[in-house]
């Protein structure tokens, strides 16, 4: 492997490269561990007009003067890709690696981003070895396939997340979030949980009741839940050859014994999804067969409108008039699972750190709310009138997006700034160093969910933002996760105030989602008894997942 070419030489050669360690954060951090900057934001570049509050800098891995050469570099990004990045990731415009003779191409400029994800996008499409490594989970689902076969399953999902089925999806998204803060009341005042877990439980929870009308409980949804710990763990080890062109090494770099625990896990986590889903497949088929047999209508269908997801995927047709088969809806719902609950549950959790490191935000936070709500349950138009609520979600999301890269592969030659991109070459685009670089945005590190009042961070926001993937490919539940974030954080902030604990210091790595290393504990205070409507008994915490 050859030391990349950085193609950023119209970058300033003033910028300032992240700061040098902080000695009190301790070795391989950037500053901003346990305590605010000292100096106020800049009102011009986005600074909070409403205090002159320090903003939080949140750590995260200290970028290395310098690039760590051929393997060291492939496997120091095996354990975290975030820590194979060094100073330049952060200003450069489009670097080049190449391994074994693979061209790998970062790209972080974002007109060359919308080239690839927007404009010519049928020159880039996902990387194919990175939804083999994904299959035995997801199968052929709309996250891995390409082409005339993508296009038919996102137009046969896309109603599932029209914005009028987020209305439905809205009362089980509330009692999910009854039922966790049903959990956390039952904790003592001051406690200090893992909000990683109750995240993931909580979010886990939600998929399960919008897809299959049902609360993530009993041994089943245990199982799965337990599974999926088992095969995200494991994905960043199997899929990362690949980003490195190096798919065809992968069994000699990946042990044996990884893949056969990762594609157990995945054979678990769908028998136990057929199983469940299997009942209300047959039941719609026969009742579709029954419908043609007596009137000659295959979509006809005489009972109430869509429940759940589930039921809309069951009602979905292609452009021929057929509906999905058993293996495609399978497929489908794995998929939601995996990408619905894993990168909802990495984004609040970080959301909850923030909140935690920076008191003036979450107070500002915990007032809106009070405002708004009351002391009533929210209902899906209150989600409008919570706009600071969603601009911490949405500041969290530019920190800490929890997709840190999207892989894909050149289908044909082409040209971005001054390099040739060969067909087969792998081309990375991260939401986590165009959200953080230094040309695209004031103060880059500093947590302030008021830059995009400022015409700056609107600017930004319009050409440097996209935790949710851009162009014809991006997230079909971006709406669902914002309204859940939006819900779930106002619920929070209604009954609990969250302080850091003392000497707890989360440690991100970039694996499957961006997680800590050692979880995210905070301490939790009551701000209020807890709503009549939060009703729902307590259910015994999620299973801990084991560590990313």
């Amino acid at each position: 492997m050859r030391p990349a070419a950085d193609a950023d030489a119209d970058a300033p050669a003033n910028r300032a490269a992240p700061p040098d360690q902080d000695p009190a954060t301790g070795p391989g951090t950037a500053p901003g561990h346990a305590a605010a900057d000292a100096q106020p934001a800049p009102a011009a570049s986005g600074g909070c007009p409403h205090a002159a509050a320090p903003l939080f800098h949140p750590a995260y891995p200290q970028p290395r003067a310098n690039r760590a050469g051929g393997w060291r570099l492939f496997f120091q990004a095996r354990h975290s890709w975030l820590h194979a990045l060094f100073e330049r990731s952060y200003r450069m415009k489009m670097g080049e690696v190449r391994l074994f003779g693979h061209p790998v191409y970062m790209v972080n400029e974002p007109a060359w981003v919308r080239h690839a994800m927007v404009d010519a996008v049928a020159r880039y499409p996902k990387h194919r070895l990175l939804g083999r490594a994904l299959e035995p989970l997801l199968g052929r689902s709309i996250f891995t396939t390409n082409g005339a076969l993508w296009q038919r399953q996102r137009r046969m999902m896309d109603p599932a997340f029209a914005q009028a089925r987020m209305a439905v999806a809205f009362p089980r998204m509330l009692q999910a979030g009854q039922a966790m803060l049903a959990r956390l009341q039952a904790l003592p005042d001051g406690a200090e949980p893992d909000m990683e877990i109750e995240m993931t439980h909580v979010t886990a929870d939600i998929i399960f009741r919008t897809i299959l009308s049902a609360p993530m409980e009993g041994e089943d949804a245990r199982r799965i839940f337990a599974a999926f710990a088992e095969f995200q763990a494991l994905a960043p080890r199997l899929t990362l050859p690949v980003v490195y062109g190096l798919g065809w090494l992968a069994p000699l770099i990946v042990p044996f014994w990884q893949v056969r625990r990762s594609r157990r896990a995945a054979a678990e986590i769908r028998g136990l999804l057929g199983a469940i889903i299997r009942p209300r497949y047959d039941a719609r088929r026969a009742a579709d067969a029954a419908a043609a047999a007596s009137a000659g209508d295959t979509a006809a269908r005489a009972d109430a409108a869509p429940r759940d997801i589930l039921d809309s995927l069951l009602d979905a047709r292609d452009d021929a008039g057929l509906p999905m088969d058993f293996e495609e809806l399978l497929d489908e719902v794995a998929m939601l699972f995996l990408a619905g609950h894993e990168t909802s549950a990495s984004a609040l959790t970080w959301a909850l750190h923030l909140l935690a490191n920076a008191p003036e935000v979450q107070r500002r936070l915990a007032d809106e709310v009070d405002r708004v709500l009351g002391d009533r349950e929210p209902g899906p138009d209150d989600l409008r009138e919570l706009v600071f609520t969603r601009q911490v979600f949405r500041e969290t999301l530019r920190l800490f997006p929890p997709v840190g890269f999207f892989a894909r592969e050149a289908a044909e030659d082409d040209r971005m700034r001054d390099k040739a991109v060969p067909r087969g070459a792998t081309v990375t685009i991260s939401p986590w160093l165009i959200h953080r670089h230094r040309e695209w945005w004031s103060h880059p590190d500093a947590f302030d969910p008021d830059r995009f009042d400022t015409e700056a961070g609107r600017a930004s926001l319009r050409h440097a933002y996209l935790p949710f993937g851009l162009g014809p490919r991006v997230c079909i539940g971006a709406n669902f996760a914002l309204q859940e974030a939006t819900l779930l954080l106002a619920m929070l902030a209604r009954q609990h105030r969250v302080e850091p604990v003392p000497g707890h210091v989360p440690e991100p790595v970039g694996r499957l989602t961006v997680r800590s290393a050692n979880g995210v504990r905070l301490r939790l205070w009551r701000r209020r008894p807890p709503a009549a409507a939060a009703s729902e008994p307590a259910q015994s915490p999620a299973p801990n997942p084991p560590s990313p």
